[in-house]
């Protein structure tokens, strides 16, 4: 892989070209019109064949041409956030308000880096390696319009990354086992009966039954999940009522759950389901639970996670992996693809301590990368999807 290596540092000018331009035209999750065509131009100068998923997925697959069969799969998310850039840099975000503050960018740009590793490298693997530039991962729940359509049919190995500001840019981040938390929203609405405030029993008050539900919610997190296992249930909104000396006839509550576990996931689903229509059966009223899977808790397979920091141990030695990075509770999509295919969700070391932007948090207003790292970012998918190939 050595020679893949020089091949991918060579790059870096390009890599940077690309990252900065995707940079400069950000676009909302389900509208990466231009992101699409741009990545779709890159993949017609390689000669790379692709196809639409929706309106703005894409879809690329390299077929090898040495011995072997079976497929890879890598992926790579492109939609922006709804944020106002902060940073001066002169690759600052053209579309005011709309802002790659996530590292999308550079995903996109190392799966493009790729995308010409692999094109140029077709002899040294038999199979294909398929190549998903994946629209509106900010939202969750999109990845099911590639699996639709065969994506993950075949596959033995899914590969993926994201950027990492708390990693320095000569690490990686190649954890076994939960990395993120399952993200699933859920909306109780309460129904009661409007009365007036003098006469509460000739109603139901569905403002009082709500902050009875957010109050018994904390139990369920602290007194119905073993105390040593990650847990968060928020409610962030809640509305309720139109005037002070009525009772509500209907209350909205909106929160968030973070599990790091399937099981979790599940019984929670089912505690705050139950306790929502009980309380509100208690008090004489209703409650009708809607329930948004946005993203399943994202756990590398052990061995792919391990065949990945054996590969990268050996060809980049002067760079550090670390296998004990702290699980996150934010979610990430990229668990869809991991559910039932073995695979491993890198995380890029892109921080560096002499550019303090490149050190804020992702979803920050002045986030930046550390553009250094991007030449290891296309390595890692296209070596990882050789070897596995080569080993089908």
């Amino acid at each position: 892989m050595q020679t893949l290596k020089e091949q991918a540092l060579a790059m870096q000018d390009e890599l940077v070209a690309l990252r900065r331009d995707f940079h400069m035209h950000p676009e909302l999750g389900l509208r990466e019109f231009r992101t699409a065509s741009r990545i779709e131009e890159e993949l017609d100068k390689l000669g790379v064949a692709h196809r639409r998923i929706g309106e703005t997925g894409v879809w690329a697959t390299i077929r090898g041409a040495g011995a072997g069969g079976g497929a890879v799969a890598l992926r790579a998310d492109i939609d922006a956030l709804p944020i106002c850039e902060k940073g001066g840099a002169p690759y600052r975000s053209q579309n005011e308000g709309v802002m790659h503050a996530c590292g999308h960018d550079a995903h996109i740009a190392c799966l493009l880096g790729a995308a010409k590793l692999l094109a140029g490298n077709r002899e040294r693997f038999g199979g294909e390696a398929r190549l998903a530039f994946q629209p509106a991962e900010e939202f969750g729940n999109t990845p099911p319009a590639f699996f639709a359509e065969g994506y993950l049919d075949g596959v033995r190995r899914v590969f993926g990354l994201h950027c990492a500001p708390d990693l320095l840019s000569d690490t990686v981040g190649l954890k076994p086992g939960p990395n993120n938390a399952g993200v699933d929203r859920f909306t109780i609405t309460v129904h009661g009966a409007s009365t007036h405030v003098a006469t509460p029993h000739l109603g139901v008050d569905a403002l009082y039954i709500g902050t009875q539900i957010v109050v018994a919610l904390q139990a369920i997190a602290t007194r119905r999940v073993d105390p040593v296992e990650p847990v968060i249930l928020g409610v962030g909104t809640f509305h309720a009522g139109t005037t002070y000396n009525a009772l509500a006839e209907t209350a909205v509550l909106e929160g968030t759950t973070r599990t790091v576990t399937r099981e979790t996931r599940e019984k929670l689903r089912a505690q705050i389901t139950a306790l929502a229509t009980e309380t509100a059966k208690l008090y004489g009223g209703t409650a009708e639970l809607f329930w948004d899977g946005i993203a399943s808790p994202l756990v590398n397979d052990e061995k792919a996670a391990a065949e990945a920091a054996e590969l990268t141990q050996a060809n980049w030695p002067e760079k550090r992996v670390v296998t004990d990075r702290a699980i996150s509770l934010t979610g990430d999509d990229f668990a869809e693809y991991i559910l039932d295919v073995p695979g491993v969700y890198a995380y890029l070391g892109t921080g560096d301590p002499e550019r303090p932007q490149t050190l804020h948090n992702i979803h920050s207003d002045d986030f930046d990368v550390d553009e250094r790292a991007l030449p290891l970012g296309a390595w890692l998918h296209a070596a990882n999807a050789i070897r596995w190939l080569n080993e089908a």
